[in-house]
Formats: structure tokens, sequence, C-alpha cells
């Protein structure tokens, strides 16, 4: 194994034996030399290969089996999609910038000294600039800055006019399904989060809400619905914090292939992970154009930027410029100027690490109030996202005293379908949320 200062050697470790698995010369069931027999034959500490191996089995490349070891558990990876040139990224931003224009966070984590240096220095340099309308999918600016962003943080290389952005996911739920059309029928998480389903159901689609297992959304369920379009958050799913595995992520998308159908990838909060390296987007992993990739800068920035957007695929970037290429941006130049600026200048980046250092710390007071009220078995899904599951008994005082310190308990029973009955698994199960959280008070206790 090659070692140089730019990449971890876990992260090398990591990468090779995941290569080695995709390839397929390591095969299905194929066993991994034990962590002290690995780092010896590498030279390496036990905890470089802990953490590889750790990293391998949360994105669901390996399973552990108690007192026997670590095995391969992941087939019929797609060839990976060819990268675009250089030259075909420059000529396709080149022809799209000159075409006609057509949870809540605590006050001392936003930075508002530097976004009102950014304002005013937008101000400043773009001038009346800033009062023209910007290309229906947004300000170039903001689109470049973002496909940077993806690019070294979440390995996704889209070019900057295939990023459409908008005024919340709201909006954007709204145009892809206008997008898409109505008359597909729609699948979400059950259990999930509700405002996806009725957004598509206002705008006159069939909806289904289809259940989930250890792993995630039921595939098999999508087939026998004749479902079309699903939407789903496999980096972390809302509410119960399951991280979907590579196997059930290949398996979404060979249904997405097979059916001509669309995968909506909402990765909300893929930012706050507490062990290991972001995992791989669907997207990313995509070769045949069927995933869309979603996001928003209102968990990790502040609720009230109100700014998200989508990764189209080719051909439905192509659609959207047919049919929604006449709309205007709904979000002010202005906000997106400072956004972009606040990206490029590494602003960004260094937000998101004080986020994560704070988070941290909530979670661990969080953690230990549960544990000592009810127990470390009662806990489960914790390891990313800022919510984790826990069962509460009905006599419990814990629920009072999260309030209390502005941690959010909601029953589980309650993300539920509106038009399904919750199993009988989800009685006395809560979504303990803290993003709100009062550190000072959650210390206290």
């Amino acid at each position: 194994m090659e070692r140089n200062s730019r990449t971890s050697l876990y992260e090398k470790l990591y990468n090779e034996i995941k290569q080695e698995i995709i390839c397929g010369k390591l095969k299905e069931g194929a066993k991994l030399p034990s962590k002290r027999a690995q780092a010896e034959r590498l030279g390496i500490s036990v905890v470089t290969v802990e953490n590889a191996y750790a990293q391998l089995l949360a994105e669901g490349y390996i399973a552990a089996r108690e007192r026997s070891g670590y095995y391969v558990c992941a087939a019929e990876f797609p060839a990976p999609q060819a990268a675009e040139t250089s030259a075909q990224a420059e000529n396709d931003e080149r022809e799209e910038t000159t075409a006609e224009p057509p949870q809540q966070f605590g006050s001392e984590l936003f930075p508002f000294s530097v976004w009102t240096r950014l304002m005013r220095t937008v101000i400043l340099e773009k001038g009346s600039a800033i009062l023209a309308p910007v290309p229906p999918g947004g300000a170039p600016e903001l689109q470049a800055a973002i496909s940077a962003h993806l690019r070294s943080y979440r390995g996704i290389a889209v070019p900057p006019h295939r990023i459409i952005v908008g005024a919340g996911t709201e909006y954007l739920n709204n145009l892809l399904v206008q997008l898409l059309g109505s008359g597909l029928t729609y699948a979400v998480e059950n259990p999930g989060y509700h405002k996806p389903a009725r957004i598509y159901r206002l705008n006159g689609a069939l909806c289904l809400p289809i259940g989930i297992d250890q792993h995630g959304i039921l595939a098999d369920e999508l087939y026998y619905k004749n479902v079309d379009v699903a939407h789903i958050s496999p980096a972390h799913h809302f509410p119960t914090g399951i991280v979907m595995p590579i196997s059930r992520r290949l398996e979404l998308m060979k249904w997405a292939s097979r059916r001509n159908g669309y995968i909506i990838e909402d990765d909300y909060d893929s930012e706050f992970r507490w062990g290991g390296k972001p995992l791989p987007t669907m997207f990313g992993m995509d070769a045949s154009g069927r995933v869309i990739y979603m996001n928003t800068f209102s968990m990790t920035i502040a609720p009230s930027v109100r700014i998200s957007y989508v990764c189209l695929p080719q051909e439905l970037y192509e659609r959207w410029k047919e049919r929604l290429g006449f709309c205007s941006c709904p979000v002010p130049a202005f906000e997106q100027y400072t956004l972009a600026r606040f990206i490029e200048s590494g602003h960004f980046e260094r937000h998101i690490s004080r986020m994560r250092k704070y988070y941290r710390r909530i979670r661990e007071l969080t953690l230990a109030l549960a544990v000592r009220t009810c127990g470390e078995d009662s806990i489960s899904e914790e390891n990313a996202g800022l919510h984790f599951l826990m069962d509460i008994p009905a006599d419990s005082g814990l629920p009072g005293i999260f309030t209390e310190c502005g941690v959010r308990v909601t029953p589980l029973d309650e993300y539920y379908d509106e038009g399904s009955a919750p199993p009988d698994s989800a009685a006395g199960r809560f979504v303990v949320n803290y993003s709100a959280a009062d550190e000072k008070k959650l210390s206290e206790q």
C-alpha cells in the first residue's frame, strides 16, 4: 500500500479493498484478514485497519460475523460512469452561461460577521448587476461553487449547468413532479418525512408509502406496486436513521434501470456523520442517468437560508430546458452571489467543521442523559445526523427533561403515512432530535 501525505492510511486501505470488491477480485462471501493480521501484513496500526473496516462496514461492502470476522457481502456493481473531460466541461459551461437569461440552529453558530462582510463585497463588486435576473437554473457563480464543493466533498462530478437552484426543497419537489410528470406513480419511505408525499399528491400524482426494513426502502414493493419514481434518503433515513448499504443501493438502481424509473436521492444531512468519511452518493455511482440528487443549505447554514438544489442527469436536464427553462429562478440574485462567495472562499467548509464540533458535544450530552435514564440498549441509529431512535418507557420522565433542554421528542408512529397504520414495533419508540438543544441545560442534567 503506497503512502502519501494527502490521503490518510485508513482511506487508502478502504479504497483499495473497495476497488477489489467492485472489480470482482474479492468475491461475495470472501473472508478478509483479521484486523491484527492485516495490520502486520501492511506494517500499519490495528486502529488504521479498524477504521478502514468500519467504513466498509458502514457502506455495506462487508459484514461482520461474531467470533468469525469480516466477509464481503456485495456484488454486481455497475460499470463506472465515464467522467467528462475538462474540455467537454468547459465547452458545456461556456454554452450554458452565455445563453439568454431566461431545524433550527442556535444563533451563535451562524457566521454573522463573515456573511455581512461578503454581502458588502458583493454589493461593491457587482453593483447594479445584483438587480438583474439570473438564468433559470441559478446564478452561474453559485452553480460553479456548488459543483466544486460536490466534487471535493461528495465525490460527485456534475457540470455546473446541470445544477438547478431553487427556493427550498418544497419548491424543488414541485419542480420535479412537473418535470417528470404527474401521471407517474411516486413512492416515499414509510415511515418518513411527510412533505414530499403531500406535494406530489397536491400535484395530482399517485404517491404510495413503501415500507422499509433494516436496510432501507423495500425494492420488491417498488416492483409489484409499479412505482416510477422513488424519493429516498439513503445516507441517513429520516426518521429511523438507517444508513442504506451498498447492496440495497445497487438493487434500487437496478430497479430504476429496468423500470425506466427515477430515484430522487435526498441527501439532506450527509454533513453530519459521526464516524468515518461521508458515504458515496447513488448519483455518483449511477451510470444510467436514473438518479436525481437533492440537497439543501437550510440544514447546514440556517433554516431561513431557503436555497436548495438538484443535480439532473443529462437527459432530464435537456427535458428541463425544454419544459421549464422559461421559469425564473426563485432565489434572489443577491443571496446567490453571497452564498457563492461563502463557498468559494472556504468559509462554508470551516462553518461545517464548527457545526460538527458543536453538535458532537450536543450529541454526547444527549446520549449520556439518555443512557443514564433508560440504558444503552434503548438507543439505536445514533451514528449520523442530528437525531436518533430511542425506546422510552411510558412512565419515564425523560421526555419532559429533554423538552426543557430544547431536545424534541416525537413518537415514531407520527411519521407513518396518514393512510397506513404504524406497526406494533413502533409503540414506545421515539425520535430524539437535538438540533435545537440548549448545551448549558443539557450539561446541568
